[in-house]
């Protein structure tokens, strides 16, 4: 679609809402999540009459920003959210901070009281003016480019930089302040500036490969007997997948992922050694410490992801491909990942190496409950295996902050055909039930989210969101009645539990059921009925909601549990090197 035509009698002018509703559809964008309200409404009315993209209506701004980071996520297109002054655009913060510690490219569009009255007790007003806040300040330190539209013909300008800006390397949120006159204002339909495609991989600006450092780079991996891949998101945002496989094979490496990229490399392949760090399997440190190198791949290596691999890290040569520098040191070839992969794989031998013999990504072995566990509880690995049995091979997984996730991602293989996402930028609880609606309106996918009670507490309410949408989510509860990470951590590190975590028991499913009858709402007792329920859902056509109890006290498979607990049985103090810390 293009620009909206310009009214009769208008003198060849539209709304600067009009514009922005066509650009959007003609780079390619094809929804629009958030909440209206006064100084937004305008946005909403042209999206309504452009019809070209569709608005979506979520239940809180945050949840709006994750609605378009699944979006982003699922479809390698920019997201975009869009929100009212005031509370309205404070609720954006938390998720555009997701995005930008993620690089995950989204559009903010926010409303703003109309310029004449900024200064003057406008009501939301954060223009900077007569002692108030400037919105500017709030939102640059999560963006890659913040801009207030104060001159109405400047949005020919402004929003095809936002949008390149939101997809360039570093990826993140952009956002454009846009006063109410500013929306409601005519102009001129500006000179064609084509907004970047949605996705597109021009959009990348790309810098152009060192070829010292490629041929640096060939060269050590060339001489390498035995090499550790560790791939991360990176992979799955610049679509490298076939790529990696390509280079693993002339390697014939062992790989890998980061918790968040758990679906760039096929879990059931022979070279997959698991996940890497607090939340991963004891085989890649295994790999890691036979590696004569170690290939960063699309990951930085952040902390969540080197958890208990930091001394075999530094007994290790490292190699790392990405557009950004490592945490960890070693030699870097920067610029886009694809671009890399195939330089690198193009100077190596074609023909296929085996990889070395490995043990696999095998769960590690757990202490049970801290006590009995309670009467009609499941235990989390036989949920997850019944997760596993139910999940559709092209859908996509959200997998929340918690217990529920370092189990999730721990015990879950990913689908071959699907996402699977952790967001660990900011860690955010609730997360998922915007980005699981994201993904699934974006993709038409079945997609499954995994939460605790904890998060569907903080925004479990987007269900209603997904009901009113018919979207096709799939929200798997795991209820312990407990923010239970919290109650662990008082358990480990403050001398025992104070109890403030654990919640009365609550029937999410029934409470789900009877504010949503349209709703296919269940409460598993057991394993076997979990998976039922989920095969019912695959088979239907909008969302399902499946709650099973879990027991609070069970430790997950998280690294700092576990080194605490093998401190204890050795009578370690939590300050040995043996445990590690996270939080």
């Amino acid at each position: 679609m293009t620009t909206m035509a310009p009214e009769a009698g208008t003198g060849g002018t539209v709304r600067v809402v009009d514009y922005l509703a066509g650009e959007l559809a003609r780079a390619g964008v094809t929804h629009v999540f958030g909440v209206g309200g006064a100084n937004i409404e305008d946005l909403y009315d042209a999206v309504h009459r452009g019809g070209a993209v569709r608005g979506v209506v979520a239940k809180h701004e945050f949840s709006a920003v994750t609605m378009a980071d699944g979006y982003a996520r699922t479809t390698r297109r920019v997201g975009v959210v869009a929100a009212t002054s005031g509370g309205g655009a404070m609720n954006l913060v938390p998720g555009l901070a997701e995005a930008y510690a993620s690089r995950v490219p989204v559009l903010a569009l926010v409303g703003q009281p109309p310029t004449g009255q900024e200064g003057l007790g406008a009501f939301q007003d954060s223009s900077g003016r007569s002692g108030t806040f400037d919105a500017r300040e709030v939102f640059a330190p999560v963006s890659r480019f913040c801009a207030r539209v104060e001159d109405p013909d400047s949005i020919g300008e402004l929003l095809p930089r936002a949008v390149a800006a939101a997809q360039s390397d570093p990826r993140g949120p952009a956002v454009l302040l846009l006063p109410k006159d500013v929306q409601q204002a005519r102009i001129q339909v500006p000179a064609r500036r084509a907004v970047p495609a949605s996705g597109s991989p021009a959009t990348a600006c790309a810098a152009r490969l060192d070829t010292a450092a490629v041929a640096a780079v060939s060269d050590a991996l060339r001489g390498a007997g035995h090499v550790l891949v560790i791939a991360g998101e990176d992979v799955a945002a610049t679509d490298a997948r076939e790529e990696l496989a390509e280079l693993a094979r002339c390697l014939g490496a062992w790989v890998a992922v980061t918790p968040d990229a758990k679906d760039v490399f096929d879990n059931r392949d022979p070279r997959f050694a698991g996940v890497a760090g607090v939340m991963g399997h004891a085989n890649v440190e295994d790999c890691l410490r036979r590696a004569d190198l170690c290939l960063l791949v699309g990951t930085r290596l952040p902390l969540l992801a080197r958890g208990g691999l930091d001394e075999a890290l530094a007994a290790t040569d490292v190699v790392c491909l990405g557009p950004e520098p490592p945490f960890v040191a070693g030699t870097v070839l920067g610029g886009n990942l694809r671009d890399a992969l195939r330089a690198v794989t193009a100077r190596l031998p074609s023909r296929t190496r085996p990889c070395p013999p490995h043990a696999g990504p095998l769960p590690t072995p757990l202490p049970g409950p801290l006590v009995q566990a309670r009467e009609r509880t499941v235990p989390q690995a036989q949920a997850v295996a019944a997760v596993a049995a139910a999940l559709p091979q092209d859908a996509h997984v959200f997998v929340d902050a918690g217990n529920t996730g370092a189990g999730a991602v721990h015990l879950l293989p990913a689908p071959r055909h699907g996402r699977f996402v952790v967001a660990v930028g900011m860690g955010g609880m609730g997360y998922t039930f915007g980005a699981g609606i994201g993904a699934a309106l974006a993709t038409g996918r079945r997609t499954y989210v995994l939460a605790g009670d904890g998060a569907f507490f903080m925004h479990g309410m987007e269900v209603h969101t997904a009901v009113e949408y018919d979207a096709p989510v799939t929200f798997v509860i795991f209820n312990n009645n407990a923010h239970a990470m919290c109650a662990l951590r008082e358990e480990f590190l403050q001398g025992g539990g104070r109890g403030d975590d654990l919640f009365t028991r609550t029937d999410l499913a029934a409470g789900v059921a009877a504010a949503f009858p349209s709703l296919d709402a269940t409460a598993a007792a057991d394993a076997a009925e979990l998976r039922t329920a989920l095969l019912r859902g695959n088979a239907g056509r909008g969302p399902a909601f499946v709650a099973v109890e879990c027991d609070p006290r069970e430790i997950p498979p998280f690294l700092p549990f576990q080194s605490f607990t093998e401190a204890a049985e050795s009578k370690e103090s939590s300050d040995e090197r043996a445990v590690v810390h996270v939080g």
